[in-house]
């Protein structure tokens, strides 16, 4: 039984308590990408194995190592997703998304699944913020892509983080970076790891990703792919760095960035938090223009980032960022006997459809036990209801702040007096912003008489 009472380990329960702060992020992660221009996009948990292999690559980590894969009872081989791009672009496929107007710009928020090692920030079963941007083989989508991924943190309200770029070029340079890489791999086949000999005839690249220390001491001097860029390639990412310069967005350029998955080409990237430890990437991404071809689909250029949830938030909570307050309970009626249980559970279907959140008592508590729940609850208002109260109709309606009791009628005072308190936080909140701004305009006006003075 004991079994069965425990997560499973890499997963976690998200509780009622915590659950305000993913909403928040997610909904400030798929804003910001409607803002950009990008609509959501949601597929299915599971899909064919072979998307992956042919997909992700299957001389990555990902496919080799960490994909939960199975038969189902037609005996086709199923994975639970990895990553979403692959699911994203098969959708795009199946259902002609690319026949539209391009680019088809994606977002989603979804739940992906690999079998690693569990550690901070990084789950068994995770969860992603990401975009597609299909169709646009511009370098200006680079730099937009990544401009979004870059506002996106801010919105949340991070810091101190840095974008690291590099470029990995197209199948014609790789082809010869290829060459160079097994050359120099082939002189230190002693020192790899099992994994990474397979690797050095199928797709050396792989080895400069390799988690294996011995790999990555060996991996350190190994050539850089930016040195081997072709003409194309090289003006591409020139020109991806012009336009980050131009949207003020500071990078540092890392030639040691490949990126996990085979399906990357040209332009990749990584924003890195110091608040994170080891697991340093909050975010990564970059362009995959063979993709759709390699899944069967026409050639259409491509490019896209994911962003692990759980590592954002272990940032926000390290740096100390705000979540917003997670909306209470507006008013609790307390009911005293049958008749007045049958008043407050018409009354709070009433209060919610006029978008009022209100609870009444379910467990046949006394009064006090009531106040201490509503208390517990947070609650803002409270109002107690009984014989007598049904008999005038008059109910006093409690400010649980301050304690405050304002008599009401009961079926149309409440509502109405709830809406005419809405209304007077609501001006109080705009007369703050309306002396503000004539703040903001008398410290403009005062600078430009002071310029003018001095002219």
């Amino acid at each position: 039984m004991a079994l069965i009472t425990k997560s499973i380990k890499g997963t976690q329960d998200v509780l009622p308590s915590e659950s305000y702060k993913w909403q928040y992020v997610e909904e400030t992660c798929l804003e910001t990408a409607r803002l950009h221009g990008y609509r959501e996009i949601r597929t299915p948990v599971f899909e064919h194995t072979e998307l992956f292999t042919r997909g992700v690559g299957d001389t990555t980590d990902v496919v080799q190592k960490e994909m939960y894969t199975f038969n189902d009872r037609g005996n086709r081989s199923l994975s639970l997703r990895p990553e979403m791009t692959a699911s994203a672009v098969r959708s795009a496929i199946e259902h002609g998304l690319i026949n539209d107007a391009l680019p088809v710009k994606d977002c989603y928020v979804a739940s992906c699944y690999r079998a690693e090692k569990p550690q901070a920030g990084r789950m068994r079963e995770f969860h992603q913020f990401g975009v597609e941007l299909f169709g646009a083989p511009s370098p200006a989508a680079d730099a937009e892509i990544i401009s979004l991924a870059n506002a996106t943190l801010t919105e949340l309200g991070i810091t101190g983080y840095t974008l690291e770029i590099n470029s990995i070029g197209c199948p014609t340079c790789r082809a010869e970076y290829h060459k160079a890489l097994k050359a120099y791999f082939e002189g230190k086949k002693e020192q790899l790891c099992e994994t990474c000999l397979d690797r050095l005839d199928r797709n050396p690249m792989r080895i400069i990703d390799c988690k294996v220390p011995t790999c990555q001491e060996v991996a350190k001097d190994a050539p850089r792919m930016i040195d081997y860029l072709c003409d194309d390639c090289r003006a591409h990412f020139d020109s991806v760095k012009k336009y980050l310069e131009a949207m003020d967005i500071s990078y540092t350029v890392n030639p040691s960035i490949v990126r996990g998955l085979d399906y990357y080409t040209r332009t990749v990237f990584e924003f890195i938090s110091s608040d994170l430890g080891a697991q340093s990437t909050i975010c990564g991404g970059g362009r995959y223009d063979g993709l759709f071809k390699q899944l069967g689909g026409p050639d259409t250029p491509s490019l896209g980032f994911g962003m692990g949830l759980e590592r954002v938030m272990l940032v926000m909570e390290a740096q100390g960022v705000a979540f917003p307050e997670p909306e209470k309970t507006m008013i609790y009626l307390a009911p005293m006997g049958e008749a007045a249980t049958v008043k407050c559970m018409e009354l709070c279907a009433r209060l919610r459809e006029e978008g009022f959140s209100a609870q009444t008592d379910l467990n046949n508590r006394s009064v006090k036990a009531q106040m201490k729940y509503a208390n517990k609850l947070g609650v803002q208002y409270t109002v107690v209801i009984g014989d007598s109260e049904l008999e005038s109709g008059i109910v006093k309606l409690k400010n649980m702040e301050t304690g405050e009791q304002t008599e009401v009628t009961m079926d149309s005072g409440i509502i109405q007096t709830l809406y005419d308190l809405g209304i007077s936080d609501t001006m109080a909140r705009l007369n703050e912003t309306v002396e503000t701004f004539e703040s903001f305009m008398g410290l403009g006006a005062l600078l430009n008489s002071k310029e003018n003075e001095e002219e």
